[in-house]
């Protein structure tokens, strides 16, 4: 049992936060998920898009029973006031594709989850329809996970692309199971030089939003606590 559960997409989203966890493979539902854990908090990447993350979330659930579900990852702007780095805590989630809604305690604004990688034009329409300020593909489908075991739901993300960004064709080059299909994307951007300049920016975006979104991370989960008393620890021998 770990008190907090995180479920990502991406592991790159949160690499710096797990590289010195304990990373264990386990089964669920005739699936093998990779969860890493540091006493207090697991965290499962289960990877990009709706049915992922309700698998992952799911899993993490039922073979873990944690007090707190967290939806953690990326995030795009609906709001031009926010920029890339920018951490969201909504206060509620809701569902693109059947409207339905979760509301969080203590968290401000609106988050909403669609099944595809959201457009510029996707993004106005999202704000003018329900009133959001950022959109993932998982937050909903990881809070209706939790609400099924009873388990209490937050949400962390960060800004990884502002409101006038327009994405690459990324959503092309995940698969069924929700991997990213780095390889074929790269080849894909390779051959379409118009593309380099997009491609290089969502790369710094979506690094400087992983800094930014691990450092909470860490805060919530007591990793940054046990770093300083390491450092002490060091520092008194």
């Amino acid at each position: 049992m770990c008190r907090l559960a995180l479920v990502a997409a991406l592991e790159r989203e949160v690499r710096p936060l797990i590289k010195e966890w304990r990373g264990h493979a386990r089964e669920h539902g005739g699936r093998s998920f990779t969860f890493y854990e540091n006493g207090k908090a697991v965290v499962v990447c289960g990877g990009i898009g709706t049915e992922a993350a309700r698998r992952a979330a799911e899993a993490v659930t039922v073979l873990y029973a944690p007090d707190v579900v967290y939806s953690v990852g990326y995030a795009g702007a609906l709001d031009s006031a926010l920029k890339v780095g920018n951490l969201v805590r909504p206060a509620r989630v809701v569902n693109a594709g059947d409207g339905s809604s979760t509301a969080i305690v203590q968290g401000s604004g609106v988050l909403v989850s669609q099944t595809r990688p959201a457009t510029v034009a996707d993004k106005s329409r999202l704000r003018e329809a329900y009133g959001a300020h950022s959109v993932d593909m998982e937050a909903a489908a990881v809070a209706r996970a939790a609400e099924a075991r009873s388990v209490a739901f937050r949400a962390v993300k960060v800004i990884s692309d502002e409101f006038d960004f327009e994405l690459p064709a990324t959503g092309r080059f995940v698969d069924t199971e929700g991997r990213f299909q780095e390889a074929r994307f790269a080849l894909f951007a390779a051959l379409r030089p118009w593309l380099w300049p997009r491609v290089i920016q969502l790369a710094r975006n979506s690094a400087r939003a992983t800094r930014v979104l691990c450092a909470e991370l860490r805060h919530i989960t007591g990793e940054d606590a046990s770093v300083a008393s390491t450092a002490q620890l060091t520092e008194r021998q």
